[in-house]
This record gives structure tokens, sequence and C-alpha cells, in this order.
């Protein structure tokens, strides 16, 4: 009997540079983690804390529609974790960076 081809892949290679969790999944644990908290503070201390939930969903679509939230970019400057979805991203600063370098190139 042989396993499923989705059990079987190859190793990722690693740099000595490269941080052991990409930038989404530390993403994803934040926002688990806070979720979990807010329903736990929404059961027990006040109905409010589910606006908290709310909060955590909003920034999730943010980073899936324009590539950043404000989380993914304290944890890009803080941290220096490099994102595995959009790795050629630097973050917002940087892109706004690489566009007038390349205006300033096509003026020349």
């Amino acid at each position: 009997m042989s396993s499923p081809a989705c059990a079987r892949s190859l190793p990722i290679e690693r740099s000595a540079d490269t941080p052991s969790w990409p930038l989404e999944r530390v993403l994803f644990a934040l926002a688990g983690s806070v979720t979990l908290l807010s329903a736990l503070l929404a059961a027990l201390v006040s109905r409010w804390f589910l606006l908290l939930t709310a909060f955590v969903g909003v920034n999730q679509w943010l980073y899936v529609i324009a590539g950043a939230c404000p989380a993914s970019l304290v944890l890009r400057r803080l941290f220096a974790l490099r994102s595995v979805v959009y790795p050629g991203r630097a973050g917002l600063e940087a892109g706004s960076e690489a566009s007038r370098t390349a205006s300033q190139e096509a003026t020349r």
C-alpha cells in the first residue's frame, strides 16, 4: 500500500538567515490566539469583546486583499519576518520605494 501523493513531499530547504516561521504562520497564530481570547472574554466578561473578533477578521481580509495589515507591518519591522505568499513585497513602504526608484530611472 503506497502513501498518498500529498503525504510525500520534498524537504523544504532553508538558509541560515531564514526564520523558522514565515509571516503568514505567525499571523495565523496571532489571529487565532486573539480570537480565542476574545471569545473567552465575551463569554466571561462582556459581549463587547466580540468586536475584537470582528477586528481580527477585518485585518485578515485586509492582508488577503492588500498584502499587508497592521500586524504584518509590525512583525516585518520588529522581527524581520518574510512572507511566503507575497515574497516580492517587503511591505507597503518598500513597494512605494521601489516605484519611486523605477520612476526616477525612467525619467533619466
